[in-house]
């Protein structure tokens, strides 16, 4: 059954008008992504330290410090990608988030901002991920950071990015992972899981804004086979970074994440899947509105905490 809460979000939004993304502009798009938030997020939490840079790449990263580290000296860091189709999303959207995670594990937190589509599509996004997350390790020291300590996380596209990094690090000899933290990923681009279908209308991400997503990242269907979109089709998942992966009920994308994590889980790897059965897709940026979303952060949080200080 449906969260009270997110039903009564699901009918404010009907009530009101509000038009379903695949409808507007990307521009449009963007904009209202940004402005909604305000909405449904908490405040914004204080936090130790913010500090904006870029790699040598030009690839701007927001770096957040926890208010109680976990410990003195280099803090583990969390390289962390948000969501938004890769084609909405900003430092800006996820930052309530990020400080959340950032206070809540006592870790630090490295956010991304690699470019989107439909101006940069399909393997963009990927290759600023990865740059930025070679940039973060090889600059560890510099940052406060422990190189030895590092995982990476997103949600929805973000996951994506989380997921393909991590197995992109392994494959190509980088720096050894401690975590991955994958939020409702999206890890199939062919969108044939069963969810699809029983959740493709009703619960505000839709199969048209699915659609409306893939069509501005992907450029060509073939790229739907390409590991580097659907990391679920990658033929090797073992010898990957532990795993939380946190789906919801009532989402599209419930049965990729929790493929995935039966595959990592198969492949020899420690992954845990937790579904929030009454939720919906983007629920845990949602914690004005929606109380199980501070309970699906302190749960990241806590995971990260464990996996990153391990």
């Amino acid at each position: 059954m449906l969260h009270p809460q997110a039903r009564a979000l699901l009918e404010l939004i009907e009530q009101r008008g509000v038009p379903p993304t695949h409808t507007l502009s990307v521009d449009d798009a963007r904009r209202f992504y940004r402005e909604r938030r305000f909405f449904t997020q908490p405040d914004a939490p204080h936090i130790g330290g913010v500090e904006d840079l870029k790699t040598d790449g030009g690839i701007p990263l927001r770096l957040y410090k926890p208010l109680v580290p976990l410990w003195s000296g280099a803090l583990p860091v969390l390289v962390y990608f948000h969501g938004g189709g890769w084609t909405i999303g900003d430092l800006d959207t996820h930052d309530t988030l990020c400080r959340e995670l950032a206070n809540g594990s006592g870790c630090a937190l490295a956010a991304v901002d690699y470019r989107l589509g439909p101006e940069h599509r399909f393997p963009a996004a990927v290759d600023d991920s990865m740059a930025a997350l070679l940039w973060v390790h090889a600059n560890a020291s510099a940052l406060g950071l422990d190189a030895t300590r590092i995982g990476v996380g997103g949600d929805s596209a973000g996951g994506n990015l989380a997921a393909v990094t991590a197995i992109a690090v392994r494959d190509q000899g980088g720096p050894r992972l401690a975590f991955q933290l994958l939020i409702y990923p999206a890890t199939d681009m062919r969108c044939i899981a069963a969810s699809h279908v029983t959740n493709g209308q009703g619960y505000l991400l839709t199969s048209d804004t699915v659609r409306y997503f893939h069509d501005h990242y992907i450029d060509d269907r073939k790229h739907d086979l390409d590991w580097r979109a659907s990391p679920l089709l990658h033929p090797d998942l073992s010898r990957l970074p532990p795993a939380l992966a946190l789906t919801a009920g009532f989402d599209p994308l419930r049965d990729e994440g929790l493929n995935y994590a039966q595959r990592l889980s198969e492949a020899g790897n420690r992954a845990a899947s937790v579904c929030f059965d009454r939720q919906i897709h983007g629920f845990i940026t949602m914690g004005r509105v929606l109380d199980e979303a501070r309970v699906a952060v302190s749960l990241c949080a806590a995971q990260m905490r464990a996996e990153l200080a391990a």
